[in-house]
C-alpha cells in the first residue's frame, strides 16, 4: 500500500453526523504578520499522560503545531496555540478555567473522552466560548463541537495484517492490551477482533486491560507475561501503558538475530510508532518491533476546525463530525508488513470503504453502546 495515499493531508472530506458535510480546508503557502493576528487561537487541554505520550495528547499537539505553523502562530506554553497539562483527572476543571479565562483563545480543546463531563461544565458556563471535545460527544451543548474517529476500521485492519503473519507462521495465538474500558478502547478491541476472525477463525485473542493509560510498567509486565505465553504479536491500544510493552518486546527482540522467526511484535495505536521499536538485534542490526501502527488522526482533527474557521468564520457547533477510512482519518501503517500481509490490508481497507464489510465498534456482551 503506498503511503503516501494514507496521510491525512489527502483528506478531502469530513463526514458529520446529523446532516451535513463539514469540508477540510486548504492553507494559503504565505501569510502576512496581519493575517496571522487574526487566526484562531487555540487552547488544548490534554487528557493526563502528558504532552509526549507517544499517543493521543502528543498526537493533538502535533495537529496544533502544525496549524500554529501554516499561520504563522507561535506555539507553546503561554502562546497563541498552547496546551493545559493534568496530573490526574482533578485537574481538568481547573485546566478549563484557565484556558477559557479572559477569551485568550478562540477554541478550546478538550483532548480525549475523560474531558467529556469537565468540557461540558466548561461550555456551560462559558456559552460564548467555542469548544472541541476530540474522542466523544457532548449532548445539549450548541457551543461545543464533537470529534469522533472510527478507530474499529483501522484496528480491523491491525487484525488483518497480526492474523495473516500469525497464520503464516502456525501461530494460534495473539494478544491485546487495552487501556480502560469504555467506549473508545471498545472499538480498537471490537475492530481488531473482527479482521483477527475474518481473517483466520481458529486464532484466539487473548485480552488484559491495564486500567490505566499511563502505567508503563503494568505495559510491560502485561506483554511479558503474553510473550511468555507464545504470543508473537500484541496490539496495545492504551496511550502511555503502550510504552512498556514497546520497552518489553525491545528487550526480548534485542536477544535474537534480525531475521529469526521467534521476532516479537507490537502493533502502535494513534500515531506512527515505528520509531518507538527501534532496537538494535544480536547481530546489530537496526531493527523495529513495530508491525503496523493504527493510526488515529487527532491532530487533524485539531487543525481542520481550526482552518475551516479562520475561512468563513463558521463553526460546527452542537454537531458530531466522524472521520473514517474513508476519510483517511483513521489508516494502518505499512511499517514491516509483508508483501501478503499488505495486499490482505488493502483487500479489506477496499472492502470497508466501499461498504462490503461493516466493523463492529463494541465486542459482544460490552456494557457500552455508543453510536455515531
Amino acid at each position: 500500500m503506498n503511503q503516501s495515499t494514507k496521510i491525512i493531508a489527502a483528506i478531502a472530506a469530513i463526514v458529520v453526523v446529523g446532516g451535513g458535510i463539514y469540508a477540510a480546508t486548504s492553507h494559503q503557502k504565505t501569510r502576512t504578520t496581519t493575517d496571522a493576528g487574526n487566526k484562531a487561537k487555540l487552547g488544548l487541554v490534554l487528557d493526563v499522560g502528558g504532552v509526549d505520550d507517544h499517543s493521543f495528547n502528543q498526537s493533538a499537539w502535533e495537529g496544533a503545531k502544525h496549524y500554529a505553523k501554516n499561520n504563522q502562530l507561535k506555539a507553546g506554553q503561554n502562546a497563541p496555540v498552547t496546551y493545559f497539562t493534568a496530573t490526574d483527572h482533578s485537574d481538568l476543571d481547573q485546566n478549563f478555567n484557565l484556558a477559557t479565562k479572559n477569551n485568550k483563545y478562540t477554541i478550546v480543546y478538550g483532548i480525549g473522552y475523560s474531558l467529556n463531563q469537565s468540557i461540558a461544565k466548561s461550555a456551560k458556563l462559558n456559552p460564548k466560548q467555542k469548544f472541541v471535545l476530540v474522542d466523544d460527544i457532548v449532548t445539549n451543548r450548541k457551543n461545543v463541537a464533537s470529534v469522533m474517529f472510527r478507530s474499529e476500521q483501522s484496528s480491523y485492519l491491525a487484525g488483518v495484517a497480526a492474523a495473516t503473519k500469525a497464520k503464516a507462521n502456525g501461530e494460534k495465538k495473539l494478544g491485546f492490551i487495552g487501556g480502560i474500558h469504555g467506549n473508545i478502547i471498545d472499538a480498537f478491541d471490537a475492530g481488531f477482533e473482527a479482521g483477527v476472525k475474518a481473517t483466520d477463525p481458529e486464532i484466539t485473542i487473548e485480552k488484559q486491560y491495564a486500567n490505566s493509560f499511563t502505567d508503563s510498567a503494568k505495559g510491560k509486565t502485561i506483554t511479558a507475561t503474553m510473550y511468555a505465553s507464545g504470543i508473537k504479536t500484541i496490539f496495545a491500544a492504551a496511550g502511555f501503558v503502550g510504552n512498556g510493552a514497546f520497552s518489553e518486546a525491545k528487550a526480548e527482540n534485542s536477544k535474537l538475530t534480525a531475521d529469526s522467526k521467534d521476532r516479537l511484535y507490537i502493533v502502535g495505536v494513534d500515531r506512527d510508532q515505528k520509531s518507538d521499536g527501534v532496537y538494535t538485534s544480536k547481530d546489530g542490526k537496526k531493527e523495529t518491533s513495530t508491525l503496523a501502527s493504527s493510526i488515529t488522526s487527532v491532530g487533524d482533527g485539531v487543525k481542520n476546525i481550526a482552518d475551516t474557521y479562520n475561512k468563513d468564520k463558521s463553526f460546527p457547533g452542537g454537531q458530531t463530525i466522524a472521520y473514517g477510512l474513508k476519510e483517511n482519518g483513521v489508516y494502518l501503517t505499512d511499517s514491516e508488513l509483508t508483501a501478503t500481509e499488505k495486499t490482505a490490508v488493502e483487500k479489506a481497507q477496499k472492502a470497508i470503504i466501499d461498504g462490503k464489510i461493516k466493523v463492529p465498534n463494541h465486542p459482544k456482551g460490552s456494557q457500552f453502546d455508543q453510536k455515531f
